[in-house]
């Protein structure tokens, strides 16, 4: 016998429970996090020992990510069936053995297949954003999964943890470090999270049925947006530490710390994109993101170059780039931009699909990490095949051009500026008796020019 259909409790309560689901959910999303992005820092020595071209390695960074993506949509449907509680346990603990295999693989192909079963980590974010929305109403999820989405800060902690580790016992010993902390937040998740049947949907609700939301353009739309701020990201933290240790020729240690400035601010700022999106909206938020994000790959995209000039006084060089300040300030700000990005397109989500979060945040998940996948590979052979290691940057100014052109068409143009439905208007001055309703520049205007401006 089937149970009846009840949509989870938008207007929930927070209670104790609320704030530890959040706690633990987080803890155990940033140790995926970190886990997931292992080959960030330890595949450069892979890279050295097995002698890799950047397309090789921009393959074997990707492989977790791969499955890591592919998953999350089954994981979110079975979170919105089963419940978080019981799939994120089951999801870290099948990830321990592949992780502590890990340090065993001597060849190529043993680390592409074993990333396939480590990458399953990755696939927690579906799991967790619908779980950690649930237990929180409406007017607050949007900072309750940004909290959560903090998580993505395993991504910097990976390059504190694992170059120490490197340097320290070689390579080998950062899987089996991994592998007991793995082991041990999936305890500590267990112990301190708990569950609700009130936030499961049917069992009668069917597989297929649940896909039906990739017909939806708006949802097409959002995983256009989260391939740049997530995809992006993902792609771009494993890139980093390689890009610093090639471009300025820095040690793992100080490539990885530099590297961090980007992962950082792209993890745990994430919370605050979730307050603004609450408090200023999702659209707001996205579109400045975009903007932001625009320029700032524009600058990054400009490869080293020496320019001359013809000058009166006769032929003059400068040399153009960015130096290793200049970039990490870009990449800061960059990492922020994008760590806002991420929580406001899932408060579109919260916003528009309150039913089915578990779902629809699956897809665009997917899509995300698919961005994450593809993207590293498509960095290493620009970088094979030009020899400049900005174009990955040049590659991401055009994806972000076309987010800017379907969000200006879908979302922007559309905006009504006149009529009952507009927002009001800032460009009213203030007079001697408080607000006038009156422009400064009509209200200056004769009266014959007024009695004009009314009539037309």
């Amino acid at each position: 016998m089937h149970r009846k259909h009840q949509p989870p409790p938008i207007d929930a309560v927070v209670t104790r429970e609320s704030w530890s689901v959040l706690t633990v959910s987080t803890l155990a999303f940033t140790v995926c996090f970190m886990v997931w992005m292992m080959f960030g820092v330890i595949g450069i020595p892979i890279k050295k020992a097995l002698n890799l071209n950047s397309t090789e390695f921009g393959l074997l960074t990707a492989m977790p990510v791969l499955t890591g993506s592919l998953i999350r949509v089954p994981l979110g449907i079975w979170t919105d069936r089963y419940g978080g509680r019981i799939v994120m346990a089951v999801l870290m603990a099948v990830t321990v053995p592949a992780i502590w295999l890990m340090s065993y693989a001597t060849q190529y192909w043993h680390f592409l297949v074993i990333g396939l079963f480590v990458g399953l980590a990755g696939g927690s974010f579906s799991v967790g954003t619908p779980y950690v929305a649930r237990w929180f109403p409406r007017k607050r999820q949007g900072l309750a999964m940004g909290v959560y989405g903090a998580g993505n800060s395993g991504a910097a902690v990976n390059k504190f943890v694992a170059p120490a580790l490197v340097v320290a016992f070689g390579w080998t010993m950062v899987p089996a470090v991994y592998a007991a902390i793995m082991a041990g937040t999936v305890l500590l998740f267990w112990f301190f999270s708990y569950s609700d049947p009130k936030h499961l949907v049917s069992s009668d609700v069917k597989f297929a049925d649940q896909l039906h939301a990739l017909k939806d353009p708006k949802v097409l739309r959002y995983c256009q947006y989260y391939s740049i701020v997530f995809g992006g990201y993902v792609a771009l933290s494993l890139w980093m530490v390689q890009y610093y240790v090639g471009e300025f020729g820095l040690d793992i240690r100080w490539a990885a710390l530099l590297a961090a400035c980007f992962s950082l601010p792209g993890g745990v700022l994430r919370a605050i994109g979730g307050w603004l999106s609450d408090k200023y909206g999702a659209h707001s938020v996205t579109w400045w993101v975009m903007w932001v994000s625009w320029i700032c790959l524009f600058l990054l995209s400009y490869p080293q170059f020496d320019l001359t000039v013809m000058t009166t006084n006769g032929p003059r060089s400068f040399h153009v780039g960015q130096n290793v300040y200049s970039f990490t300030a870009l990449m800061f700000i960059l990492g922020i931009a994008w760590a806002f990005g991420k929580a406001s397109t899932f408060k579109y989500i919260s916003d528009d699909y309150p039913h089915n979060i578990g779902t629809i945040s699956g897809i665009v998940g997917l899509a995300g990490g698919l961005g994450g996948f593809v993207l590293p590979i498509m960095f290493g052979a620009l970088m094979d095949i030009t020899g400049i290691r900005s174009s990955a940057f040049m590659l991401m100014y055009g994806v972000v051009w076309v987010s800017l052109i379907w969000m200006y068409f879908t979302e922007v143009r559309g905006t009504q500026v006149m009529g009952d439905s507009a927002p009001p208007s800032p460009s009213f001055s203030l007079g001697h008796h408080g607000a006038s309703p009156v422009p400064a520049p009509i209200r200056s205007a004769s009266p014959e020019m007024r009695g004009a401006l009314g009539r037309a």
